[in-house]
């Protein structure tokens, strides 16, 4: 039997300080909370990060912040004033990382943009997110992950031939998130060959053009934008949602010749439709194929639906809502929903992505009230009871 210690979190032993609001930096320094990082989050005196304004959704907390924000201690510090600036830069000084998403502009007038801060402290690694960039002609223009969107053509190839629409979660905002995260684990390992951490720089904009990768080569190399077509496929049919007896949806998808012949002859029994013609034409006659599909799986209920394209060896999928996502079953035969502390208490939250079999298990530490942990990080710094006692009566921390 192995009697080998567990692993530690990969990132155990190294802090981090945010200087955070919405969305980007703080799911970005959730994943390094949740990897073992201590997790430091500046915020605003009044109201913090207006993340938890959003709404009431989760127990009477906004749900964007329950999301993004667990495993981190708050310091609710006024930064314009020297007294909760030097805070900040006490708190540096003792951290690996520092991650910032003011608007464009002001970390630098206050001193913690990524080049001055690496510049002195050549060990920190320090992110800089923005919307669009540090120069160009957009630099300054306000970037809400909706307007992001638009501006990366995201929008522009999804919804209906009819109507484009934005996703429907914060594609833009997730994406510069992500690439903040690997961004700041290749500049730790980097710190620990070279010694030196350095600048880290992430745009919204940058990072969601990216991830339009595939519609965007199509159309630099084609000469055409892929058309929207809902849940449908662009160049693939048949692949889209069809409405069930009982009131469901089932996607499936057919990827070759071999694949549509087992549907026709297993599934929609129409074995005489097996020798069609090749996808490309099936795609030219999108509304006959269609009509085939539609007509045999309307015929059963989801759960025959989904039997019998499985059978048969078809991609397939059921619709689900949301409610049915927090119930899936496969998320459940995972054991991969937790629970963690909140101020209104314990809320229901899914194990992050990444598993280390054999190690410990993701940190998924407690979401912090307001200012939560003002007092023991500012004694951490060095100061007195009555420094604390004045900058609080003075309101520079809360």
């Amino acid at each position: 039997m192995d009697q080998s210690p567990v692993p530690p979190l990969p990132l155990e032993g190294l802090t981090v300080v945010a200087v955070e609001q919405a969305v980007a930096a703080p799911f970005a320094t959730r994943q390094l909370a949740d990897l073992g990082a201590r997790v430091i989050k500046v915020e605003r005196i009044d109201g913090g990060d207006f993340a938890r304004g959003y709404d009431t959704a989760a127990g009477g907390l906004a749900s964007h912040f329950v999301w993004c924000n667990r495993g981190k201690e708050s310091i609710a510090l006024d930064v314009k004033d020297p007294r909760g600036l030097d805070v900040v830069r006490r708190l540096i000084a003792g951290a690996d990382v520092f991650v910032q998403n003011l608007a464009q502009g002001a970390a630098a007038r206050l001193g913690l943009d990524a080049a001055t801060l690496c510049a002195a402290h050549p060990r920190l690694v320090a992110v800089d997110i923005s919307g669009y960039g540090a120069g160009g002609p957009y630099a300054d223009k306000r970037a809400y992950d909706m307007l992001v969107q638009c501006e990366a053509g995201l929008v522009s190839v999804t919804g209906t031939p009819e109507r484009p629409v934005k996703a429907g979660i914060p594609a833009a905002d997730i994406a510069a998130a992500m690439y903040a995260f690997s961004g700041v684990l290749a500049a730790l390992v980097r710190r620990g060959t070279t010694g030196r951490g350095g600048p880290v720089e992430v745009s919204m904009l940058d990072a969601l053009a990216e991830w339009m990768g595939h519609p965007l080569h199509h159309t630099m190399h084609g000469g055409a934008a892929p058309a929207r077509t809902g849940l449908a496929h662009a160049v693939i049919a048949p692949y889209d949602a069809y409405a069930t007896a009982d009131g469901g949806r089932v996607l499936l998808s057919v990827q070759n010749d071999r694949e549509w012949g087992r549907l026709a002859g297993q599934v929609l029994g129409r074995a005489d439709a097996a020798t069609d013609p090749a996808n490309a034409a099936r795609v030219a006659n999108r509304d006959r194929t269609d009509a085939l599909v539609a007509g045999a799986l309307g015929a059963l209920t989801t759960d025959e639906a989904l039997a019998r394209l499985e059978g048969a060896g078809i991609a397939c999928a059921r619709l689900r809502d949301l409610h049915e996502l927090a119930e899936h079953p496969q998320l459940a035969a995972r054991d991969r929903w937790r629970e963690v502390g909140t101020p209104v208490g314990p809320l229901r939250a899914l194990l992050p992505p990444i598993t280390l079999p054999g190690g410990t298990e993701a940190r998924m530490g407690d979401v912090p009230a307001l200012g939560e942990h003002t007092g023991a990080l500012l004694r951490a710094v060095g100061m007195t009871d009555e420094e604390i006692a004045a900058l609080r009566r003075d309101g520079v921390a809360a």
